[in-house]
């Protein structure tokens, strides 16, 4: 005769948090108490140390700095973001001759410092000046802003094909195989029925890539652009007052949180239908 045991029936229930001062409450109060103190010295120091003049010198300066980073990043995601799609495609194709292709061109950009491919592109297209001047292309390479465009465009775009292949791939195979049964074409498909569920996932990652290209712009400083860093390393050299690196650090930290809740508001209206 086998005997049932009393507690098999019994919910085990998570245990009650603890009350009072564990460690890690006094832990994490004591680490937001050093950093509501570290921000307080930092905007007590801006206060005390604060330059009008200075500030309404450089002021302009900053401001076309601004301007000339969105555009960098802005124009080299959109090239990326087109030039994305066929490599994407190459990675997922059957043809081991492209998906090669398409592998060691991801695995190149993807696997070098993006501040490498900026001077192979700035120093190395140099090298080559009679043979970009033959075929009228030097006028385009001679230019620091341009040479930082096609490097941040060819950098980006391999990690954008990572990404929108990623998230096709995601995306059951059922759907493919339903839009068949219907007598949709691959290409309406693919347009219609995967890309809108692909983006929902891929947005997150395309957000984070923004971010990391506005965060990475400031290497173009060094090959003589003129975006935020550079007019903020210009403005240092003139001023030594280590001040104009504060206002860049604050004016990228504005960026990156704009970006980051503009991607959020995006990320909820898509998903409108997903929540319950």
């Amino acid at each position: 005769m086998s005997s049932i045991d009393p507690t098999a029936g019994e919910v085990m229930r998570p245990p009650l948090p603890e009350r009072g001062w564990p460690r890690q409450r006094i832990i994490g109060y004591i680490l937001v108490a050093l950093w509501t103190l570290a921000l307080l010295g930092l905007v007590a120091y801006l206060v005390s140390a604060w330059k009008p003049d200075m500030f309404w010198r450089y002021a302009p300066g900053y401001v076309s700095g601004v301007w000339v980073t969105i555009k960098l990043v802005a124009i080299s995601v959109v090239i990326g973001a087109l030039l994305s799609v066929p490599v994407a495609y190459g990675r997922m194709s059957h043809n081991p001759v492209i998906s090669a292709l398409a592998y060691a061109y991801v695995y190149f950009f993807r696997g070098t410092p993006l501040l490498a491919q900026a001077f192979l592109v700035y120093y190395g297209f140099g090298s080559f000046r009679p043979q970009l001047d033959a075929i009228g292309l030097w006028s385009f390479f001679r230019d620091a802003f341009n040479c930082a465009l096609f490097a941040f465009s060819l950098n980006t775009a391999a990690y954008q094909a990572e990404i929108l292949r990623g998230a096709i791939e995601s995306v059951p195979k059922g759907q493919w195989e339903g839009a068949a049964s219907l007598g949709l074409q691959r290409l309406v498909t693919l347009r219609k029925v995967i890309l809108p569920q692909a983006l929902i996932v891929a947005l997150r990652p395309y957000g984070n890539e923004l971010i990391l290209m506005v965060k990475g712009s400031a290497i173009v400083a060094i090959i003589t652009v003129y975006d935020l860093m550079g007019i903020t390393r210009l403005t240092y050299s003139r001023t030594f007052d280590f001040q104009s690196y504060l206002w860049a650090a604050i004016i990228y930290l504005l960026i990156v949180e704009t970006l980051r809740h503009g991607i959020d508001w995006i990320e909820r209206r898509i998903t409108r239908h997903l929540k319950r």
